[in-house]
């Protein structure tokens, strides 16, 4: 299947978890088709951009590996995304990426990511985290922040600061997230 082919196919995906990962389990059978489906969520003002995501999001879960040979165009990206329903998947992915990548034992994550690839994961968290996104993509980004400061000395003490400022205002559900990172924080 081409670009072209994986356009009209994606055409059909709705967020219904059946749907996606029907679409998902295509791109696992294939992963070539995981580099044009890359492109096709990047092309980020175009509504079916989002759905790319959305399988993306489902191939990652069960297939992460998938993804270490792309790593470079998914971290580059990132930061171009604008619609919050291509940034939740997204941030969704990071967080994956980054649980493998901390994990005690030796993964393959630890050997595809460049400390590029985590700078780049956490400029974008950090600006879904500040940003005027949805709150599931703050959620995973502090999550991710969380992570990447075992790594990067600097982002906890930013980390914190965001949230203490941003707790009042937030969300039932953002100031429970954050209640718990900045209980580990301490």
């Amino acid at each position: 299947m081409n670009k072209e082919g994986l356009y009209q196919t994606l055409d059909y995906v709705n967020h219904s978890r059946e749907k996606r990962a029907e679409m998902a389990l295509l791109v696992s059978n294939h992963p070539k088709l995981v580099a044009p489906l890359l492109e096709i969520a990047f092309e980020v003002d175009t509504p079916i951009s989002s759905k790319a995501c959305w399988v993306l999001e489902f191939t990652a879960k069960e297939n992460l590996a998938y993804l270490f040979p792309h790593l470079d165009a998914f971290t580059s990206n990132l930061s171009e995304l604008h619609l919050d329903s291509s940034v939740r998947p997204m941030a969704k992915i990071c967080e994956y990426l980054l649980k493998d990548y901390f994990q005690k034992k030796k993964y393959r994550s630890q050997m595809a990511m460049t400390d590029k690839h985590l700078e780049k994961m956490a400029a974008a968290c950090f600006d879904w985290l500040i940003g005027d996104h949805k709150v599931a993509a703050q959620a995973y980004s502090m999550t991710c922040l969380l992570l990447l400061g075992r790594k990067f000395d600097w982002i906890h003490p930013e980390l914190k600061m965001i949230l203490e400022q941003n707790y009042a205002a937030g969300s039932a559900a953002y100031r429970a997230r954050g209640r718990m990172v900045l209980a580990k924080l301490k």
